[in-house]
């Protein structure tokens, strides 16, 4: 199988001949010159083998990095020690980088991916990507430059580590450099993350920040317009702005240097525009000929970058002509010797192993992570002389507000960052006070894009730091829920648990709002978190459990690396009473160090010891329950209540003990009926045989409504109750064991 592109190369370049009186450029020494040669002839045979795996049925990925060989020139102006975040046609830049680090085999890395095994070290071969701790390459997919939030954050974070005491992986003075394609650009994941980096250079924030636009003119199909990329983000005063022909090595090497000195030098974000060709198709499957011209495709071979080096080092004397054809043959044979040898390696054959960097610690359980409480010096510096446990009974959005300080003390990377939470306070007042205690480097306020919000927390769980980002309302997660999902969750997937992310995400949300609701402000959508592999998803009522739980969840992010989402009941921040107005139940004590009987991640609370019922629930759905729970006792209907606590991991075992207890289990669920938590609950009980009576209430399938019109879609006492009654009526009087399902009226 012989590919157009290798033919139209090899006969090229057996034409190429020395021009009398041109030299290599005075800063383009020799060495370097053949160094780019070789990362750019080993990437391109890496594409040809992976054609030709393919066709044996022996390799999975044939999206290549054809015609876009001079990324070799970015790795080459910056430092191995750089953290890079690649685009999937980045081969050249991967090569060249893997070239400046001793020992390191870039050939049998690429290879290893293609071929999916076990040994490849970005994703242990999970998927093709360029990923390697040894050479600073920070696994990315890369399709719609999703990572671009997170190399953001990355520069953003590298240059307050030091501030705050927390050494970084990387050196004080490091560029980090982003890749991403043309099409890729306009996705509004990039607009965000390139407007984001204009608004810090505009305020004078250090962000080392290297983009690299590879622009190859399409996108799959799609033709990008001439000149778009540099008419969207060339000449922007706060995005300094280089650019190059790929075709032409020498002006590529020059802004490529360019570039990463104005970035190192300035600590200011610059915008590298690569023009490149895509030579071979997307990928192997792409029958480009059914979108293209052949005198598109025959222009786009003409400006080969691989063929334009070995045409300078011709021309200039350093190679003959054979030479070149001599170093592209060795390279060949031995790109291929490594494929054969890698092509048997073994795979991933168990879930297991292949889920093993997203699953709950085997060893304990979900357990394994625990509350932590700073020593007794840390807590004076940041609660002065009254300590939180010694304020009295507290609301939930005060013991939240109280636990954010004790992570901070425990913590010293620990930065709370989003819309309002600074000099506000929060919206709910949640945050009042701590930028004040803390300082603006570790509570501060960011511009309204969660894309950009999560992307700041992903890239400062990279640097070290211990993010706690805000996400005002659940509402507007939705709108970057795929920096979780594609990103903050598949980092361990995609290194083999080699990097992390360690962030919580405060998220207030659910509905019951009283005087300012509405969709945006009351919403109960949450399917989308729990569908996450990995991802640690708390729901927190009690002021108690809410400090304990905070807590939880900043030391199993800082600890096991996870990714945790901290749901917070809205209606419940500042509620105090439970039964009756002035009982003042729904406030706690602060629970002090060594006080409390914390059960720990992915562990429910149960409240209540009655025999004929079991309420499990979470959320707002808790103090409903406990009041539905006393007007049953009163008829002589015992029913204890099962708070859940955490969606995720749901605490499986805890909810099976109780609902054997009673032999009768009432689901009350506050979100939606369909997607909502109450279906994975009554699923794990259906999985575990469970043989006694289960029913459930939820809300409807309905978004929320402004005003009282919210109640007439969302779960209310009165359907709980009656629910509750029937259930155990039906029970007492027939005997029967069946499943029920019940919404709110």
């Amino acid at each position: 199988m012989t590919e157009q592109v290798d033919s139209f190369f090899t006969a090229r370049a057996a034409a190429l001949a020395r021009r009398p009186g041109t030299a290599l450029p005075a800063d383009l020494p020799e060495e370097q010159a053949l160094a780019l040669l070789e990362a750019m002839t080993t990437s391109r045979h890496l594409d040809l083998a992976a054609r030709v795996l393919r066709a044996r049925g022996r390799g999975y990925y044939t999206i290549g990095s054809a015609g876009h060989e001079s990324n070799a020139a970015v790795a080459a102006a910056l430092r191995p020690t750089d953290p890079a975040l690649l685009h999937y046609r980045s081969g050249g830049f991967y090569q060249r980088r893997a070239a400046q680090v001793p020992g390191h085999d870039g050939v049998r890395d690429v290879l290893l991916g293609l071929v999916a095994a076990r040994e490849e070290p970005g994703s242990g071969g999970r998927h093709k990507v360029f990923g390697s701790p040894g050479l600073h390459v920070i696994p990315q997919t890369s399709t719609i430059a999703s990572h671009l939030p997170r190399a953001l954050g990355l520069a953003f974070a590298l240059g307050r580590t030091q501030r705050l005491g927390v050494e970084p992986p990387w050196p004080a003075d490091a560029v980090v450099v982003a890749s991403f394609g043309d099409a890729s650009a306009s996705h509004s994941t990039a607009v965000g993350a390139l407007h984001a980096a204009m608004q810090a250079s505009y305020r004078g924030m250090p962000l080392p920040l290297l983009l690299v636009c590879e622009d190859n003119g399409l996108g799959i199909s799609v033709r990008t317009p001439a000149g778009w990329v540099e008419r969207a983000f060339g000449g922007r005063p706060d995005l300094r702005w280089f650019v190059a022909d790929g075709a032409d090595p020498v002006a590529t090497v020059h802004a490529a240097r360019d570039a990463a000195r104005f970035v190192r030098t300035h600590r200011r974000p610059a915008f590298l525009h690569l023009r490149t060709v895509r030579l071979m198709g997307h990928a192997g499957t792409d029958v480009e000929t059914a979108y293209r011209s052949p005198a598109e495709i025959a222009a786009d071979l003409e400006r080969d970058p691989l063929l334009a080096t070995a045409d300078l080092l011709v021309s200039t004397g350093v190679l003959t002509a054979q030479e070149v054809l001599d170093r592209y043959e060795r390279t060949r044979e031995h790109v291929l010797k490594v494929a054969d040898e890698v092509a048997g390696l073994p795979q991933h054959t168990s879930a297991a192993t292949l889920a093993a960097p997203v699953a709950w610690p085997a060893t304990t359980g979900p357990a394994a992570a625990r509350a932590g409480y700073a020593d007794a010096a840390a807590r004076r510096r940041v609660f002065g002389d009254r300590l939180p446990e010694d304020e009295g009974p507290l609301t939930l959005a005060r013991s939240l507000n109280r636990a954010l300080l004790e992570g901070a003390a425990l913590h010293p990377g620990l930065v709370v960052l989003g819309e309002d939470v600074g000099r506000k306070g929060g919206v709910y007042g949640v945050t009042r006070g701590l930028q004040k205690k803390l300082g603006q480097t570790r509570v501060f306020d960011t511009l309204l894009d969660e894309q950009t919000i999560l992307g700041l927390g992903l890239g400062a769980g990279l640097a070290g730091l211990l993010p706690v980002p805000e996400i005002q309302y659940l509402a507007y997660l939705h709108n970057a829920e795929d920096q979780l999902r594609g990103e903050a969750a598949t980092l361990p997937f995609f290194s083999d648990g080699r990097y992390r992310n360690p962030m919580v995400v405060r998220v207030p949300g659910y509905g019951y709002q009283k005087g300012f609701g509405g969709h945006f402000h009351n919403d109960n959508a949450v399917g989308v978190l729990r569908d996450v592999p990995g991802l640690v998803v708390a729901s927190p009522s009690r002021p108690d459990d809410a400090a304990t739980m905070l807590l939880t969840c900043l030391d199993a992010a800082a600890r096991l690396g996870r990714v945790c989402v901290f749901l917070e009941p809205i209606a419940l921040y500042h509620t105090e009473d439970l039964h009756e107005p002035g009982d003042g139940l729904w406030r706690t004590a602060y629970p002090a160090p060594g006080s409390h009987d914390d059960p720990g991640l992915g562990r429910a609370r149960t409240h209540g010891d009655g025999t004929d019922l079991t309420l499990v629930t979470f959320g707002n759905g808790l103090p409903m329950s406990l009041r539905v729970a006393r007007r049953l006792e009163a008829d002589g209907i015992h029913a204890r209540v099962v708070d859940l606590r955490w969606l995720a991991p749901l605490p499986v075992e805890d909810l099976l003990r109780e609902a054997e207890a009673t032999g009768r289990v009432l689901v009350v669920d506050e979100t939606r009926r369909s997607g909502g938590v109450s279906e994975g609950v009554v699923t794990a009980l259906v999985d575990a045989a469970y043989g006694g009576r289960v029913a459930r209430v939820a809300s409807h399938d309905s978004f929320i409504p402004l005003g009282d019109a919210a109640l007439t879609v969302l779960l209310s006492e009165e359907t709980i109750e009656g629910a509750a009654r029937d259930l155990v009526g039906d029970d007492r009087t027939t005997g029967r064991h069946s499943l029920r399902d019940e919404e709110t009226p």
